[in-house]
């Protein structure tokens, strides 16, 4: 991986990144991450429905994360709200080898959040370089947030960057998959029931998703992974990161102006109407 050189600009704030359409291209690589959890992994497996409705977690994530950056606080609770209901059902006790899970249980929520910090990570820093100790110091603070407004407690998220770092590298060694997992992961980069347009761009997102992961989680799926192949990634990436900084921000913005005209659509009258200025 070619590190480009480290900006030097006022710090940056969760608020200021995750508005960028392409900090999505983690989004699968964090998934599988997930999924890698044995408890995480057989969680999904039981409980979602990636073959009927692959998109529903997208979406839930999306609207999670938009609101908690850019949503006022009655946004955030309805959307805080919508993710526990959705996560009340998901539980089941050992058996069969299979280890036992909770949605709620808060090493697992940690668990989650770290994955979508680094995938976040990974992105910014091969698209527009290295962030700044400050900023670097209150992207990682802020994405605790994530875990902390479920039921995560603040202090089970890693004190500081070289911390996490520890946690991490820990947490990768213990990942571990079988059938049932690598089978939601096999339906997660090979949806059925989607729209055409993610049908066509599919074999590029599964390109990009395996290209970000860790390559020990590469091998627990049995992904392909040639030097060649990581030769092209590079240069993807190279390439991304002339490009896409000089797009017109509006269209970098319009998938997080979109979830959110979406989300605020959906939520009771009572809760809309204070915030709309920020999806202009």
């Amino acid at each position: 991986m070619t590190i480009r050189p480290v900006r030097e600009a006022t710090p940056l704030h969760l608020h200021d990144v995750a508005s960028d359409a392409v900090m999505l291209a983690g989004g699968g690589c964090a998934i599988l991450l997930q999924l890698a959890h044995p408890a995480i992994g057989h969680g999904v497996a039981a409980h979602s429905d990636f073959v009927e409705r692959p998109l529903d977690r997208l979406h839930g994530t999306l609207d999670y994360l938009y609101a908690l950056a850019y949503g006022d606080q009655l946004e955030q609770e309805e959307v805080v709200r919508r993710v526990n209901h959705a996560h009340a059902p998901v539980r089941g006790e050992t058996g069969h080898g299979i280890p036992s899970y909770s949605a709620f249980d808060p090493e697992l929520q940690l668990w989650v959040a770290a994955t979508m910090y680094y995938a976040a990570a990974e992105v910014y820093e091969r698209v527009f370089g290295a962030l700044d100790e400050a900023s670097a110091d209150a992207m990682y603070r802020e994405y605790a947030e994530l875990g902390t407004r479920l039921q995560m407690p603040p202090g089970l998220w890693p004190v500081d960057r070289s911390a996490f770092v520890v946690y991490w590298n820990t947490g990768l060694a213990a990942l571990s998959t079988d059938a049932t997992t690598r089978s939601v992961a096999r339906m997660l980069l090979h949806p059925r029931h989607v729209p055409f347009w993610l049908r066509s761009i599919m074999p590029v997102i599964r390109f990009v998703t395996i290209g970000l992961l860790p390559a020990p989680v590469r091998e627990l799926y049995g992904f392909s992974w040639t030097p060649g192949r990581q030769r092209a990634f590079d240069r993807v990436t190279q390439v991304t990161a002339v490009v896409y900084p000089r797009l017109p921000r509006r269209l970098r913005q319009w998938p997080r102006n979109h979830v959110l005209r979406r989300l605020r659509r959906s939520l009771p009258r009572t809760l809309v109407g204070t915030n709309t200025e920020k999806v202009a």
